[in-house]
């Protein structure tokens, strides 16, 4: 059965944030059936919104969300991608549907400022976290039992993962590859994508 791998789309969301966990991922799927025509796919990768209206990000791509908070499949793996938060910080069914959905899902993921929502809905409470360089010391201030890391593109803490800023959700979700297929997918999920693979030190 593919793991399958639910981002939240919201207004004003960072398009990198999204847009590359969703390439990995639909990226490692197709590279796996190329050379397996006959397998499953190893990742379903679906979007998902508070409603099923078209979400605008920040700077102003509009996409249209494959589910909404009422209608969407199980959720495996939950990707929060970052952007301008302040709005979902202060919507209550909506730190509920991540608290939720996370509670069913195998790993819990953050891209960005995404962590700070993750903070809101208890997800992240003493753990060791990163998020965009810009907002490290908010965080920090506004959520003070956490441990913020500088310098590193994400932080595995088991079934929460945190990744710095924008492009580091790309490096943070090839690694979360190499975690649940392998690293030699991972590997050729970035050489397909032409992409150098930034790796914690």
């Amino acid at each position: 059965m593919a793991t399958r791998i639910g981002i939240f789309l919201f207004p004003d969301i960072e398009v990198l944030d999204f847009a590359g966990p969703y390439e990995v991922f639909t990226t490692a799927a197709r590279v796996v059936q190329r050379q397996n025509p006959q397998q499953e796919p190893i990742f379903s990768v679906f979007s998902i919104a508070e409603t099923c209206d078209t979400v605008r990000a920040r700077a102003g791509l509009q996409f249209v969300p494959d589910f909404c908070f009422d209608s969407h499949p199980p959720v495996d793996v939950l990707i929060v991608p970052g952007g301008v938060v302040n709005a979902e910080l202060d919507k209550p069914h909506v730190i509920d549907w991540i608290r939720n959905a996370a509670a069913s899902a195998s790993i819990t993921a953050s891209v960005c400022t995404g962590a700070f929502l993750l903070a809101k809905a208890d997800l992240l409470t003493t753990h060791k976290v990163t998020t965009h360089w810009e907002d490290q010391d908010d965080l920090k201030n506004a959520f003070p039992s956490l441990d913020v890391v500088n310098n590193v593109r994400w932080v595995d803490e088991g079934s929460i993962v945190t990744s710095a800023g924008i492009s580091a959700g790309i490096d943070m979700s090839l690694h979360l590859v190499s975690r649940m297929a392998g690293m030699p997918l991972a590997e050729r999920t970035a050489r397909q994508m032409d992409f150098e693979w930034i790796r914690n030190k």
